[in-house]
């Protein structure tokens, strides 16, 4: 039992590891997508600096990773606090990748794959909500925020599990530790203010708007 642990949580890892969005970047426009937009190695600067079909492949590969992540732990059968710190290693794995000197994104994607295989009915009611708030606002950031908030109360419905709550909750507050810098520059920063709720710069699909 003890390999089997120790095996998922570094296959985990280092699955989170992979640095998909860094790779589109140098395959599709030979940039560092850490050094262009916004700076982040995740989907949604990859949809906004190297293109919407790249970007959805980040976003499908990133999903993947972490979903397959926890399905290899689940299949090998460990208790399911294992199978919960598999996920988060995966997780760790993109914030902190170990084919890029342990710097990575910020997670969310990655985290709702995790959160898929644990919970394919509650997160799929979620992302139904995450995809209506991004066409309407165009604000992904937002749109995901409001999905992992309303996961607790989906799983309290449908599932009523306090591990797997708990376990929800665990990690938007971890996205969200992650998230602070942004947050305040986005609180302080007059033109990031206006586009708080409304993102008024880009379209839902994250191509920017002609002005």
């Amino acid at each position: 039992m003890l390999f089997s642990i120790i095996s998922a949580i570094v296959t985990g890892y280092l699955l989170g590891s992979l640095p998909f969005a860094y790779i589109a970047g140098r395959f599709i426009k030979g940039v560092d997508i850490r050094q262009v937009g916004g700076g982040n190695m995740g989907t949604l600067n990859t949809l906004r600096e190297i293109g919407l079909l790249p970007g959805l492949l980040v976003l499908l590969t990133d999903i993947t990773k972490g979903a397959v992540a926890v399905l290899f732990a689940i299949w090998l059968g460990i208790p399911l606090v294992w199978v919960l710190a598999t996920g988060f290693a995966a997780i760790s794995g993109h914030v902190w990748s170990v084919f890029l000197k342990f710097k990575g994104g910020k997670g969310a994607a990655i985290t709702l794959g995790v959160l898929l295989a644990l919970l394919p009915a509650e997160m799929g009611i979620c992302l139904g909500v995450i995809a209506l708030f991004v066409i309407i606002t165009s604000n992904v950031r937002l749109a995901v925020t409001i999905g992992l908030v309303l996961l607790p109360i989906t799983i309290w419905q449908l599932n009523g599990s306090g591990v797997l709550i708990t376990y929800s909750l665990a990690l938007a507050l971890f996205l969200l530790a992650l998230s602070i810098p942004d947050i305040r520059k986005a609180t302080t920063d007059s033109q990031q203010k206006k586009n708080l709720f409304f993102d008024r710069d880009y379209h839902f699909w994250q191509t920017r708007k002609k002005t």
